[in-house]
């Protein structure tokens, strides 16, 4: 995300590389080209003014440390300037009731829908029973929508089909939701295709009725400035508590996340990319802050493979390592961990200098098909004792796999060689520390 910003800073940032000190001359012109950036990233030039006009006072207040360029000294700057842009902090999120309400508004096409299913599925990993709600009266491909996602992730759905009265609708399900010990209530309200005064009136009116914890406004973060046009009109009505930016994964420039938080002054408190329901995370300022000027984002990572593995399978697979015992059929539940903690290629972005060597590049979900297939067409006698693969069980694999000959040995001398790696790595301290591939004490 936010590959284009991203370079347009960097090149800004060439300005002072080289140079021995900061000085009014050079400061004006990274701060030109910072703000160009912005401005081409569909944030609105008075908010682009105003944090570059920031970053030069303090700039040119700084004191040049001898250890450190003033290259590095601007990123600095401008990083925790974005982090103050952005909210500062992680907004705290309110699911505590009998039973907790989060109303979800937007417009349609918004990913309200999809989140709402991703909120449910979240707050179930937190230990929460949540239930979900079409109040959406107008589209019936919306309720089968919601009914389908609460089947994916086992979660309640209160549906009622000849219902057309969405107050209605949301004080029934709230009712249902206490008399079944449900913690936690998710409205999915009508979106339409533009602002209009009947939408908002319906949307009030379900906020007026049931009084929720929290009202989430979602955003498509595709759409720029007029996202955040949006956001204002949506507050100005219903004075929401947080922002949902959607679709992250799309061609997002970032004019949306850098603008909403000053424009309507209420914090981002998730972000959603694609279409799996895992796909959900909170918003921290200073992780995105990061993730913009290219430092990456090795917290997230590690949050979401902490979140992948269990405690006492990882303490199992460390036993292995430590006896240089792991075997194909641990390797492939490694690769399955992986997969389920999402996008191939954000996940790597999150490495720091990672995500620039890797932007042209493209990087399938698929990209471990070819390993899987090769496992698979191993006997289970094969996975657990990889050092009875002959010659003869590598061609019957390479058949089995419809790979060639050469790529499975190219495969197994790789294997070979991370299996003696994971074993020297898990008797240093780091290895300790590391969640799934090296277990986790």
């Amino acid at each position: 995300m936010f590959e284009s910003l991203q370079d347009r800073l960097e090149g800004a940032f060439k300005n002072l590389k080289g140079e021995a000190k900061i000085t009014e001359l050079n400061i004006a012109s990274t701060v030109k080209e910072i703000r160009r950036a912005l401005v081409d990233a569909d944030v609105n030039y008075k908010i682009a003014k105003e944090f570059t006009d920031t970053v030069k006072d303090k700039a040119e207040g700084e004191k040049v440390i001898n250890a450190i360029s003033p290259s590095q000294l601007m990123v600095k700057i401008v990083k925790d300037e974005l982090v103050s842009l952005m909210g500062g902090e992680a907004a705290p999120f309110n699911a505590k009731g009998n039973p907790a309400v989060i109303l979800i508004a937007g417009l349609q096409g918004s990913g309200k829908t999809t989140f709402s299913g991703k909120l449910a599925s979240y707050l179930k990993k937190q230990k929460m029973s949540p239930v979900l709600v079409a109040a959406d009266v107008y589209r019936p491909a919306a309720m089968e929508q919601l009914r389908v996602l609460g089947e994916q992730i086992g979660v309640d759905v209160h549906l009622e089909l000849e219902n057309k009265n969405p107050v209605e609708i949301a004080q029934n399900a709230i009712r249902d939701a206490r008399s079944k010990n449900k913690n936690v209530v998710i409205i999915d309200t009508a979106g339409r295709l533009a602002i209009d005064e009947a939408m908002m009136t319906e949307v009030a009116n379900i906020k007026n009725a049931v009084n929720p914890q929290e009202i989430l406004f979602v955003v498509d973060s595709m759409t720029g400035q007029d996202a955040v046009n949006t956001a204002k009109a949506f507050n100005d009505r219903l004075d929401y508590t947080g922002v949902v930016l959607t679709k992250l994964d799309g061609d997002t420039r970032g004019g949306a996340a850098l603008s909403i938080k000053y424009t309507v002054n209420k914090p981002i408190k998730f972000i959603s990319s694609g279409e799996k329901m895992d796909t959900l995370d909170v918003f921290y300022p200073e992780r995105m802050a990061q993730r913009i000027l290219g430092m990456g984002d090795i917290t997230t990572l590690v949050e979401k493979a902490q979140a992948q593995f269990d405690e006492e399978q990882a303490k199992k697979l460390e036993k292995k390592i430590r006896k240089n015992q792991f075997d194909f059929a641990d390797f492939k539940q490694q690769l399955e961990q992986i997969k389920r903690m999402g996008n191939l290629k954000d996940l790597m972005a999150m490495i720091p200098g990672v995500g620039k060597a890797i932007k042209d590049i493209d990087i399938s979900d698929d990209a471990f098909k070819g390993i899987e297939a090769m496992i698979n067409s191993m006997t289970p006698h094969e996975r657990a004792n990889p050092d009875v693969i002959d010659g003869n069980r590598r061609k019957r694999i390479a058949k089995g796999s419809g790979k060639d000959i050469a790529e499975v040995n190219a495969f197994m001398k790789q294997f070979e060689q991370m299996r003696e790696m994971m074993k020297m790595m898990n008797k240093m301290p780091m290895g300790r520390m590391m969640p799934g591939m090296m277990g986790k004490r």
